[in-house]
């Protein structure tokens, strides 16, 4: 299987690394295609594959093309790369807010794959969720499922409209712990622990909740409940939280990001 990755940015080149690392693809079938000049020079440096600043017949010899470029530079990719495109390759994009139709009529293809990854795949322990057309085969859906399983967890879902929300959850999802993280520290301060001290509270914290939601087999609401204890701290807290409805109010600014995320994809259609 030789791979194209189009975009040397980080999510790109999170890709290309993960593939090589996880050895399903050697540095032979791993190609860049990079318009920046400086930065295709410095990604031949690095090592991580075969690197080229302009589209060429070498795209139609890739079985897998990934499209890792930025929304608004869609357009004139699909221009520079259509005249390379063979109707047999399966194009993943994870450009979000690009539909598989859109990709689908401008490069006359119609094996198309759409992924929502997040920022933690860049270590790892990212998570995406990826659809497909019906033209894309189970065992390219696997061989996708793996490659994405190398940057975390994947997940495929049937509908499209999925991505959407996978957008506002997982998507975005980074930001919203770290948005409660900074609250958690901020917290720590204003009560007299050093920045070090309230970082390592709130790492930790964090960490071991994650960490025992993992390893058994409770729920959110059964956690709380063992932290909590009638007329204690933790009750306290969460009386004030009720009472602000900090809970409504998070699920409503998840709900603004779902919206977004499909204006967003109108307005890329259009």
């Amino acid at each position: 299987m030789k791979i194209l990755v189009i975009g040397g940015g980080n999510m790109g080149i999170t890709y290309a690394r993960s593939f090589l690392h996880s050895h399903i693809v050697t540095k032979e079938k791993m190609v860049i295609l990079e318009k920046s000049l400086k930065k295709a020079e410095e990604l031949k440096k690095s090592d991580v594959g075969t690197v080229y600043g302009e589209p060429g017949d070498y795209i139609k010899t890739c079985d897998l093309i990934i499209l890792a470029v930025k929304p608004q530079d869609v357009h004139i990719l699909f221009e520079t790369i259509a005249p390379f495109i063979d109707h047999q390759q399966v194009i993943m994009s994870i450009m979000a807010g690009v539909k598989m139709a859109t990709i689908s009529d401008a490069l006359g293809t119609f094996k198309i794959i759409r992924a929502m990854p997040n920022l933690p795949a860049q270590i790892g322990t990212g998570m995406t969720v990826f659809t497909s057309s019906e033209e894309v085969t189970r065992i390219e859906l696997v061989m996708v499922q793996n490659l994405l399983n190398s940057t975390g967890k994947a997940i495929y879902v049937g509908e499209e409209d999925a991505i959407d929300a996978a957008t506002a959850i997982s998507g975005s999802g980074p930001a919203y712990v770290f948005y409660f993280m900074q609250s958690l520290i901020e917290s720590a301060k204003d009560m007299g622990f050093s920045q070090a001290q309230a970082e390592l509270l709130t790492y930790q914290t964090f960490k071991g909740a994650v960490d025992l939601f993992n390893k058994y087999d409770f729920t959110c609401e059964e956690w709380i409940s063992k932290v909590s204890s009638k007329g204690g701290t933790t009750e306290a807290a969460f009386n004030k939280f009720n009472e602000n409805h900090l809970k409504k109010d998070f699920q409503s600014g998840v709900n603004m990001a779902l919206t977004r995320a499909k204006e967003l994809s109108l307005k890329r259609d259009s």
